[in-house]
């Protein structure tokens, strides 16, 4: 793994995200209204909420590539609105695979997002992390569904962040692959990283996150652990119509054909 300039991160000993009053307006749509939260150092957190709740938008200008309308966004108290390249250097965000050039293989993508870092990129520790070694000759291309979703996972690493932002990571990707990934992601907590993710599997959330917050039309409508939630949710009288069951069919799945990565 390369090594970046992030001895002010290292250092830094208050809420490493710190959002106040974003507000974002699209035309006549208030995409993002007044959201505010703070994210602690090493927590996975999740941004949870239906197509066109405002997660992705509030998430992009965290990221520095939107500006908000109003409101401020600080990463490891670096104000992303008046410092945007700052802020980019101590973060990794998983790029859309519409962003990298499909005839380079996949070892020269990462030198080559090193070079922007102006890092010296080892390729091989980053493809180990998504079980794609083997495949560092091949061009992105080549690649199936679920590898282009796992390259874009390692080359949110060529820079070494602090704050790792994931966009839907485990989307398309089969059980044993979605499993691998929530293990990697457990890794980079317990190396003191921070993971901020957006996601509509549930189950991923409750698994991953130390908390979450729940947007709808633009606003922060609740924010706890999963656990917490779940218990405000019985305390209020939800019961399910149908036991849960002790296993589910993932569960046979995985027992049936194991736990391994499979490509071809």
């Amino acid at each position: 793994m390369v090594s970046a300039n992030n001895h002010r991160v290292a250092e830094w000993d208050g809420p490493i995200i710190v959002v106040e009053e974003l507000r974002k307006r699209y035309g006549d749509v208030q995409a993002v209204d007044g959201v505010s939260f703070q994210v602690e150092k090493g927590e996975i957190f999740a941004l949870l909420g239906p197509n066109g709740s405002g997660k992705t938008t509030t998430v992009e200008i965290i990221e520095g590539m939107r500006t908000a309308d109003s409101g401020r966004a600080e990463v490891a108290g670096i104000d992303v609105g008046k410092d945007p390249r700052a802020v980019k250097h101590i973060i990794g965000v998983q790029l859309q695979s519409s962003a990298f050039f499909e005839h380079l293989q996949l070892q020269e993508l990462l030198k080559m997002l090193g070079s922007i870092y102006r890092v010296k990129v080892d390729p091989e520790p980053l493809l180990r992390v998504v079980d794609l070694w083997d495949r560092r000759a091949a061009s992105f291309r080549t690649l199936s569904g679920g590898q282009k979703q796992r390259f874009a996972i390692a080359a949110a690493l060529v820079n070494d962040p602090t704050v790792i932002f994931l966009d839907e990571p485990t989307t398309g990707l089969d059980p044993q692959a979605r499993h691998l990934m929530w293990e990697t992601i457990a890794g980079w907590k317990a190396e003191g990283r921070t993971i901020v993710l957006t996601t509509h599997y549930m189950e991923e959330a409750e698994e991953l996150c130390d908390r979450v917050a729940v947007m709808d039309s633009g606003k922060i409508i609740t924010l706890n652990s999963p656990d917490a939630l779940i218990e405000e949710l019985i305390g209020r009288g939800f019961r399910r119509d149908h036991e849960v069951r002790a296993a589910t069919l993932e569960d046979v799945f995985l027992d049936l054909t194991g736990r391994s990565l499979r490509e071809f």
